[in-house]
């Protein structure tokens, strides 16, 4: 089958494959970088496939959700990092109570790592 016209596509640079006689685009991807990415990274994504649909359609043909959500991850675990020891440092949290009360420090630290984490759901992962 012998296509009869040029289309605003051909025009600029595209090209065609013909398949069981119809045309078809040849349309790929661009590369995306392939980061492991972590729970906040996958929190996010979640959440922007759900709720911000058009962004979450702009980073995937743009070819940057891989590395948009590496840079949350690591920007959350950052947060985490700087967070809990301010936390725990405000709540007199030490090493000495763990000496005197295991259990009441393991208690007081889930505390502090659920705030931490209610914090970077708030600021970071669900925008």
């Amino acid at each position: 089958m012998k296509k009869n016209f040029d289309s605003l596509y051909e025009t600029l640079g595209g090209t065609y494959r013909e398949e069981n006689g119809h045309f078809i685009p040849d349309v790929t991807l661009p590369e995306q970088t392939n980061y492991q990415i972590g729970k906040y990274g996958r929190m996010h994504l979640d959440y922007i496939k759900q709720h911000r649909r058009g962004r979450y359609t702009t980073l995937l043909t743009e070819g940057k959700l891989n590395s948009h959500l590496h840079e949350i991850d690591v920007q959350a675990n950052e947060m985490l990092e700087t967070i809990i020891p301010r936390l725990a440092d405000e709540r007199d949290i030490d090493e000495d109570l763990k000496a005197r009360d295991m259990l009441c420090w393991i208690a007081e630290m889930n505390n502090i790592k659920a705030s931490a984490e209610e914090i970077i759901l708030r600021e970071v992962v669900l925008v």
